[in-house]
């Protein structure tokens, strides 16, 4: 099969192309960097991309228009920024307006090409969306809008699962707790790891590796009856 994924310089969206690549399918890859993370697989090709920019976005548009188009999209790539609430009400809005931008309004629309394009094809896609933990369980107050724009991309699967199952195309979220990652990383040099781990069921974080199993499996579409449900994977921090 061939496939979409945003973000895969590194973290959870290189662990799901490597996942992928390993299983013989074709990847293209975005990320804001030209440098491709996998310079020697003839199966990869990248696409330097920032979803911050509109007309960086448009060029994603191209991919649903060329002869093989992708059967799977994951709309991986995410920011998470700090945004307290009592800086100036310019900075905050600039910090919502960037993060829905980059985590929900950038997926949304590469969405609608994706769903479209499959609609027109008769071609039975597959979406699959990181969300997070935060999307259904809400976070600090500082990364509100994180945890708004990870809602919305939940709330925007199920909608498409809903309104689109009809044509054959499915739809799923995953939702991730903290994972080791470069972020994950970033928050323990702020907050300590004991923060990261204190509410964890278990005595890790989950590993990239196991965001890309469930999202390979889903890709696979071996779970057509699961559409519109949202997989969470955060080591039995938060129950749903």
């Amino acid at each position: 099969m061939k496939v979409l994924i945003t973000g895969t310089s590194r973290g959870i969206g290189k662990s799901i192309a490597e996942k992928l690549l390993e299983n013989g399918n074709l990847v293209i890859g975005t990320s804001r960097s030209t440098n491709t993370p996998f310079p020697n697989n003839q199966r990869y090709s990248h696409i330097a991309c920032d979803l911050s920019k509109l007309e960086e976005v448009e060029k994603l548009k191209a991919v649903f228009h060329e002869e093989e188009i992708p059967e799977v999209l994951i709309n991986n790539a995410g920011m998470f920024a700090e945004a307290d609430f009592d800086i100036s009400d310019e900075d905050w809005l600039a910090n919502w307006d960037l993060t829905l931008q980059v985590n929900l309004r950038s997926a949304a629309l590469i969405s609608k090409w994706a769903l479209n394009a499959w609609k027109k094809t008769g071609m039975e896609g597959r979406l699959i969306n990181i969300s997070s933990r935060a999307g259904t369980r809400g976070d600090t107050q500082e990364y509100a809008s994180y945890a708004a724009s990870k809602g919305g991309m939940t709330a925007l699967t199920k909608s498409i699962a809903r309104s689109f199952g009809k044509y054959g195309i499915t739809a799923y979220t995953v939702a991730p707790g903290f994972v080791n990652t470069d972020m994950a990383q970033g928050s323990i040099e702020v907050y300590g790891e004991d923060y990261l781990t204190k509410d964890l069921a278990l005595d890790s974080i989950a590993p990239p590796e196991q965001i890309a199993e469930i999202s390979y499996l889903l890709a696979s579409g071996k779970l057509k009856h699961a559409t519109g449900q949202t997989f969470h994977i955060n080591s039995g921090s938060y129950l749903v």
